[in-house]
């Protein structure tokens, strides 16, 4: 069992080595510094919640330190991956709105199935195509974009510049083989408290 784990870690390592690790940023809030429109300010703000929330769910299992991803985004906080029961979905989502500073919080956890090598790496390469497809399309900025991809369903979390920019990210994502469903939260720059002058 854990040569098996090993072994899916080396080979999760080695597929999402080519996506490469640029967009992540100084702060690890998964937008370039350089290009994100909000302030500095709430950049700093937002990492330390992501960090808050993530320490809190590492302290609630240390299991989740690779099963659940959060992500902050103006004080809105999205949490995706998979847990063992609904109790710890509610936990969850209780701490993610004691986070001081939570405007919003959207859960999208799943409870924990037996492990499918070949739906796992069917989401990997859909995020890898997602992300090469962001990244060489003009009108997009890829590096606003976080990207996850479970049971074929795509999440895409960001910052666009214009409405037409969200929509071409939207496209995108559905024109993706075997993608079965494109859950976006997007946001415009607009619709930030701040933004950078």
């Amino acid at each position: 069992m854990k040569i098996k784990k090993i072994f899916l870690l080396f080979i999760f390592v080695i597929l999402t080595g080519c996506v490469g690790y640029s967009s992540t940023g100084v702060l690890g809030t998964g937008v370039s510094i350089a290009l994100d429109p909000r302030t500095l300010g709430t950049q700093i703000d937002d990492s330390v919640m992501q960090q808050n929330l993530r320490a809190k769910i590492v302290a609630l299992d240390t299991g989740n330190l690779f099963s659940i991803k959060a992500k902050v985004l103006d004080g809105r906080i999205f949490i995706t991956g998979k847990v063992n029961s609904v109790e710890e979905k509610l936990k969850i989502t209780k701490l993610a709105w004691e986070i001081k500073g939570a405007r919003s919080v959207k859960n999208d956890l799943h409870i924990k199935e037996k492990f499918d090598f070949k739906r796992a790496a069917k989401d990997v390469l859909i995020t890898s195509q997602l992300r090469a497809a962001l990244i060489s399309s003009k009108k997009i900025k890829s590096v606003n974009y976080n990207i996850d991809t479970y049971k074929k369903k795509v999440y895409v979390y960001g910052i666009a510049a214009t409405d037409e920019e969200r929509k071409e990210v939207i496209k995108e994502a559905k024109g993706i083989l075997d993608v079965e469903n494109v859950l976006t939260s997007i946001y415009l720059i607009e619709d930030l408290r701040v933004v950078k002058k």
